[in-house]
């Protein structure tokens, strides 16, 4: 085609010189204008076959394979290799310049093939996030590490495409710069180690409530990647960690909350101390009235007064003997009324305890699980729980603790 041009224009009575540029132009110039129409024509073509195998599947891979623009970079390749193919035969006069072009049409067609590979591998991973058995692991880390040796690989073959020196050229002087490179990719490799740890020791999965102070980090882990894990915060803010610091720091994993049957209450009430006292017969009486207790009294009563007449005891003073105490009632009713309670789960521990007296009072720790493991469902029902108890103290003669203030 070459000399068909040069010797139109030769013929034409244009120097052979100008007669040389000119026919490479042209043929340069329809090379390219076919090289567009082919490039246009299998791109629609491919992305045509890509939309119809889609539609009529159910598997979702070819519409990720679509969103990942895997039928795009396909129709880059025909072109290309059209390219290759015609450069040396147009300049076949120009050696040099036939051997610069081909070796960065070759580049560029290594290049794309990456970028394929990449698409293949992400579509590969998105289908993987749907199965159950992986939908919490970190496949963003692996398809990393893959994508770091084809990219390593594919450097090492674009660079010796470009410069037409052997790929061992590369290596060898990758090899002296070893040191170089780990210090590079140092956050990468420990984040890599850190991946497979974190996958084997099952430490941390997506979608795991964590709580790391060292990061003012308390929320939900949306991400695992090789460098970071991204944790959505409770605010909606976005904290960024590096990976391995979920292996060389310490940090809290909610998720034993979230699997077991209940989520825990532990909360005290502060009693005033001096509002403590036995109470007498009078008192036992009234309280009585009180279903969630009135068994208990009964039963408490007979032993109590059992025991008195068996060791004579004066009952005219009442810190004689064995005495009911109103903490002790309003304890023993905090029980009943959580054993009672529809969203405690009985089947976990249920109780009250006093714990050891503090310069704000006596506390009554209510130590149970509700049912309800959801956050704002979880607050609610507390809440209602200690609405109520507080609202009780007064029926057992208590009061809660309270710091004096002047206003």
């Amino acid at each position: 085609m070459y000399l068909f041009f040069f010797e139109l224009f030769k013929d034409n009575g244009i120097s052979n010189s100008l007669s040389s540029f000119l026919g490479l132009l042209s043929v340069s110039g329809i090379i390219i204008l076919i090289t567009i129409i082919l490039s246009y024509v299998s791109r629609n073509f491919i992305k045509k076959i890509f939309t119809q195998i889609a539609k009529r599947t159910s598997s979702n891979f070819d519409d990720s394979l679509i969103e990942n623009k895997i039928p795009s970079l396909l129709g880059y390749l025909p072109p290309l290799f059209f390219l290759i193919i015609q450069v040396p035969e147009l300049l076949s006069s120009f050696q040099n310049l036939s051997v610069v072009i081909l070796n960065i049409l070759e580049a560029l067609a290594a290049f794309i093939s990456i970028l394929i590979i990449r698409g293949v591998l992400k579509s590969i991973t998105d289908q993987l996030r749907n199965l159950s058995i992986l939908k919490d692991k970190p496949l963003e880390s692996y398809l990393q590490v893959f994508m770091i040796f084809i990219w390593f690989v594919g450097g090492i073959i674009i660079l010796s495409l470009l410069t037409g020196k052997e790929v061992g050229v590369f290596l060898t002087t990758l090899g002296a710069l070893s040191a170089v490179i780990l210090l590079i990719f140092k956050d990468t490799l420990l984040g890599f180690v850190a991946s497979i740890q974190i996958t084997i020791n099952d430490t941390v999965r997506i979608g795991d409530w964590i709580t790391m102070k060292n990061y003012n980090a308390d929320g939900d882990v949306i991400a695992i990647s090789l460098s970071t894990v991204k944790i959505q915060n409770f605010d909606k803010t976005i904290t960024t960690i590096p990976t391995y610091k979920l292996i060389s720091d310490s940090f809290t994993n909610w998720r034993g909350m979230s699997d077991s049957d209940g989520r825990r209450i532990k909360r005290a009430i502060l009693v005033k101390a001096s509002s403590i006292k036995f109470i007498n017969d009078a008192e036992i009486k009234s309280l009585k009235k009180i279903d969630l207790i009135a068994d208990y009294i009964k039963r408490r009563n007979d032993e109590i007064k059992s025991h008195n007449d068996l060791i004579q005891t004066d009952k005219i003073e009442l810190i004689n003997g064995r005495n009911f105490t109103n903490i002790g009632l309003f304890r023993a009713y905090i029980k009943s009324y959580l054993d009672n309670h529809s969203k405690i789960n009985n089947k976990m521990t249920v109780m009250c305890r006093q714990l050891s007296p503090t310069p704000t009072g006596i506390p009554l720790e209510v130590y149970a699980f509700i049912t309800d493991k959801d956050w704002t469902a979880y607050e609610g029902i507390v809440s209602d729980i200690f609405d109520h108890l507080l609202s009780a103290l007064p029926s057992f003669d208590l009061e809660n603790f309270e710091l004096y203030s002047k206003y």
